[in-house]
Formats: C-alpha cells, structure tokens, sequence
C-alpha cells in the first residue's frame, strides 16, 4: 500500500544520508515497521547536469533533473521529493526523528558514533586532511541538513568506529614513533559499518557466538578493502590512514611502493597534490585499462580480448588473494570467507580468480554455485564439497546501520558493537525490502533458490 498516512507525529521516521564529494545517498525508513519507504541519489552534486533518482515503496521509481550546485541544494531536493504528494512517502516533516550522516574519518578523535554539536563538527573540521576527499563532502551534508532540518538530533556515523578494536602491531607502522604521537599517524580502516553488518550477519549463517567468530570479509566495489575479523572483532584491516592503502581498486592503487611519488614528481615535475590526485583517481583498474573503472565494462572488454583489462582483473584478483592468505596466517583459524558491496556481491569472475588455487588453505568455491550468485537481495553459500571454511556472498546493508545508530543515539541507547544488540544480529532478523525484492528474483532466476545460504 502506498505509504501516504506518515504524517503522525507519534510516528518515527529515520533519514540517513550518504554525501560523497558529488553525490548524496539516502534513505527513508519507518521504524515502527522496521521498513525501508523510500532510498535514492543525487548526482552529480556541484559539477552540473545533477539528477536525483528515488524509488518508492508502492510507487515507480522517479527520476529528475534538477542543478545542485552545492550539498545544501541537493539535501533539499531530497526533503521536495520524499514529501512530493505524488512521488514522496511522508506528509509531515515532524516524524522524522533522526538524521543520520556517514562520515569517513574520524581519527583518533572519534572511535564511535556521535550525535553532531559544534564542538564535533569542529572535530571533523580538524581532522579532515586525513580524508581530503571525503570529509569535506560529509561536513557539508551535515551542515545542510541541519539547515532544513534543524529540529532534530544529527548523528554521525563513523566509518572509522568499528576498526578501533585492532591491536598496536595491527594498527601502527614502521615510521618515526613521534609520527604518531604527533600527527596520529596510523592505519585506520574504512568500510566500518559494512564490515560490522556483514559480521554480525555471518555469525548468524554458522549459527556461531559472533564474540566466537573468526572472519576475513572482502568489501570489493569501487572503493575496496579487506578485513580480518578475531572473535567478532576487527583484528586487521587493509585500508591504512587514508583508503588509499590496500587492494587494487576502480581508481585508487593500493598498495605499492612509498617511494614510486617521489619518484614520478622528480621525473615529471608533478606536485604533492597532482600525485595524491593521481593514485586516488587516475590509478587502480582505471590506471591499467586506461579506460575503464566500473568492473563490468572491464569484464566485458576482457572477454572481448582486450588484454590490459583482463591484466586489470588478474591483478585485482591476485592482490586479493594475497590479503586472504594474510590475513589466514594472522587469525589462525577461520570460520568462513565473505565477499560483499557491488562487486563482490555482483561479480562472480573476480571472486572465482580471487579464490582459486586456496585449495590446500582449505577453502574451495562451488563454481556452480559462484556462476550462479549475482543478488543483492538474498544471503548466498559458494561453499564447495571439502572446503574446511565457509564461503558466503553476504549484501551489505550499511543504512540499516546508520539507521539503528541515528535511532540509539537519539534515546541514548548507543554504546559500542561489543556491548550494543542489533536487530540484523537475530535469526528471525527479515529485511522486508530484500524480501519482497527476492519473490521477484526468484520468478526470474528460479536457481537461486538452491544456493540461499540456510540459517541453522
């Protein structure tokens, strides 16, 4: 039924957005029913042509046009369209409750979620060289929702929080100590609130204690990292001081010698700001294609015989691979292996070049059920016959995390992972947005029926 009737003020919506530095995700979603009413984009925030795309319970997806020249224009096109009497959800702005807000970086500031004063925007404000690209955007989105929504609590959700439990050998490097002490210096991870659902939703799947479960969990989309999980909590992580470090990703290098910077600006004359620009844009899947970032072109064009991009997936794959094997001999043991976010829950290539040849470490893919895993609707097991570990493709569902840490901080719930319940962490836990979408996944795809990962 549409969902036309939220304008009790009694009832309790939460709002969560995502702002990038040119886009702004967000969502809608009814904490009474716990269900998602409407989600959607701004594109191309601040550098023209912008557009928002919405989908809406009970009502077809829409599309507009629309310029934001800045984040506040486009927070604002958000708040027209969730309230739009034809397209929109809600007709009362007072049952939104809770704004929650992703922000990338934290430092060494801020280990958990927060609800935003101007002391804490200050604190980000401080400490977003650490996250040139992406702190910025986040105080933005902030600061603009506060503006058409200044009435309610604010909460910022830490990408950083759930990496705060990595012990010293994890977390330092091998520079001058004083770096640290004086310039906070350390890896700090990324990828948080995928890493915590994904996490607990695995625990779930073994039938396991998550404070008894091992993990190394793959986030492989355009932005990508690697986590090692001990006993429920992050151990290590791929992703360093910035999400530079680590994996080959769309645009960014990961990991490769220090020195190859200062070598290109001695060559080039580039400046310190033209090669951080570099490795984070121009570099990655990007950097060996020369022409394609988004996986699925790349795929495409490998099958086609372009030799750079099939380099590109072997090279992706490959450096995978290595962070399994590491992040194995670190933990010791292992529970199982899951892949998530757009290409790990979407393409079955890399994860068969990834996983191949792990045979002798005891972890051995179905290449049926792999070929067969393209959903992001369902929770799905690639575990092959004789395979000592689990292998599962677990959908991340980093809004509902916002969504529940906006909500706790507002009543003063909230406290850390390690001593906080989330409703995802029950087995009766049932996404009804997912749920609803799978009946339409199966009448098309009938077989993934036979690789939905069973809840014991």
């Amino acid at each position: 039924m549409p969902y036309r009737h939220y304008n009790k003020e009694n009832s309790v919506v939460i709002l969560t957005l995502n702002c990038g530095s040119s886009s702004v995700k967000y969502q809608v979603y009814d904490w009474e029913n716990q269900d998602i009413l409407a989600s959607g984009i701004v594109e191309r925030v601040t550098i023209g042509g912008s557009s928002i795309s919405h989908k809406a319970k009970g009502k077809s997806d829409y599309e507009e046009s629309h310029e934001c020249p800045n984040h506040k224009v486009a927070v604002e096109l958000i708040i027209k369209t969730i309230t739009d009497p034809k397209v929109g959800v809600i007709t009362d702005m007072k049952v939104i409750k809770a704004v929650g807000h992703r922000v990338l970086h934290g430092g060494d500031k801020f280990t958990k979620s927060v609800l935003v004063t101007p002391e804490v925007l200050d604190g980000f404000r401080a400490v977003q060289d650490l996250g040139p690209l992406h702190n910025p955007a986040n105080i933005m989105g902030i600061e603009a929702a506060q503006a058409v929504l200044p009435d309610v609590p604010h909460a910022a959700i830490m990408d950083t929080a759930w990496h705060q439990t990595m012990p010293p050998e994890s977390y330092l490097y091998a520079t001058p100590y004083e770096w640290y002490e004086k310039y906070s210096v350390r890896r700090y991870g990324f990828h948080g609130t995928s890493f915590l659902y994904t996490a607990k939703r695995a625990a779930v799947l073994l039938g396991k204690d998550p404070f008894k479960t091992n993990l190394i969990i793959a986030h492989i989309g355009n932005g990508s990292s690697i986590n090692a999980v001990k006993d429920g909590c992050s151990f290590d992580t791929s992703m360093g001081l910035t999400p530079l470090e680590g994996l080959v990703m769309g645009t960014r290098s990961g990991d490769m010698d220090p020195a190859i910077p200062f070598y290109i600006m001695r060559k080039t004359g580039m400046s310190a700001a033209d090669a951080e620009k570099a490795l984070n844009k121009s570099s990655g899947v990007l950097g060996i294609t020369g022409q394609y970032a988004d996986r699925r072109d790349v795929e495409q064009a490998a099958e086609r015989g372009d030799k750079r991009s099939k380099l590109a997936m072997e090279m992706e794959s490959y450096r995978i691979k290595k962070y399994i094997g590491a992040y194995y001999a670190a933990l010791g043991h292992v529970d199982a292996l899951v892949f998530t976010a757009g290409v790990g829950e979407m393409g079955p290539a890399i994860r068969s070049l990834a996983t191949a040849g792990l045979e002798e470490l005891g972890i051995i893919v179905d290449k049926d059920k792999n070929a067969k895993s393209k959903c992001r609707n369902a929770e799905t097991e690639l575990t092959g016959a004789g395979s000592k570990i689990r292998v599962f493709v677990i959908p991340t569902d980093e809004e509902l995390v916002m969504t529940e840490d906006a909500y706790a901080l507002m009543n003063g719930t909230y406290d850390v992972h390690t001593k906080y319940h989330y409703s995802f962490q029950d087995r009766g836990y049932v996404n009804k947005s997912r749920a609803s979408g799978l009946v339409r996944d199966l009448e098309k795809k009938p077989y993934l029926k036979e690789i939905i990962a069973a809840i014991p």
